[in-house]
């Protein structure tokens, strides 16, 4: 039995999230509590040394790093729909576009949140934002011109769009507290599209974030 620690928001948790429901493996859902400092505790740091989200265990199996997950999912359960399908270089591409996601977009998008989701209204230094907006609309025009199809990799769904997915996401989180951002708005239509495509899955409202839907 698949037990899975989640955390409300966190991208990389929504990233395996996806991949549970895609697979359609059954698992114990764990929502643990950043406030309440759940992942702090020491029958959690038990698990998890790192006290982080995601944390997957499976058989008595912990697993933590959301792509190690993803990637043990799909390897441990081959029967299920794939999230690198195809022969070595299909699968290797997948695998380039997760790099690129987390290494670029993801470090991209990081700056910005830690500006405007993290950082004090009072102490934002306008310059710098203005900066990490335009690194993201670069690395969202990057992806909307590159990617493979209707989905990132191709024509069919893998595990580089779960990667990117949450992330994207996280962008109306941005205009909710900076609405001169216009992340949203500024996102290329390819993108805009995919993200559509995405919702569309039919588990996909399953997976919103908890507190977002409040």
């Amino acid at each position: 039995m698949i037990t899975f620690y989640y955390g409300s928001g966190s991208a990389p948790a929504w990233r395996v999230w996806l991949a549970l429901e895609y697979k359609q493996l059954a698992y114990e859902f764990k929502l643990m509590s950043f406030s309440a400092g759940e992942l702090k505790t020491p029958a959690f740091r038990a698990l998890n040394p790192r006290g982080k989200v995601p944390l997957l265990i499976d058989d008595g199996f912990a697993l933590w790093e959301s792509n190690a997950i993803v990637e043990y999912l799909e390897e441990q359960y081959p029967a299920t729909l794939r999230l690198f399908p195809g022969a070595t270089r299909q699968r290797s591409i997948v695998r380039r576009w997760v790099s690129e996601i987390d290494d670029n977009f993801g470090a991209a998008l990081s700056k910005l949140t830690g500006w405007v989701m993290w950082t004090p209204k009072e102490k934002w230094k306008e310059e710098r934002i203005v900066e990490a907006r335009q690194a993201v609309i670069d690395e969202l025009e990057y992806l909307g011109t590159h990617m493979g199809g209707n989905f990132i990799a191709g024509n069919a769904i893998t595990a580089a769009d779960f990667a990117l997915y949450p992330q994207v996401a996280t962008l109306a989180r941005c205009d909710l507290r900076k609405p001169a951002l216009g992340m949203v708005a500024a996102c290329p239509p390819a993108i805009a599209a995919w993200a559509k495509r995405i919702e569309a899955l039919p588990f996909f409202d399953k997976t919103i974030p908890p507190h977002w839907k409040e």
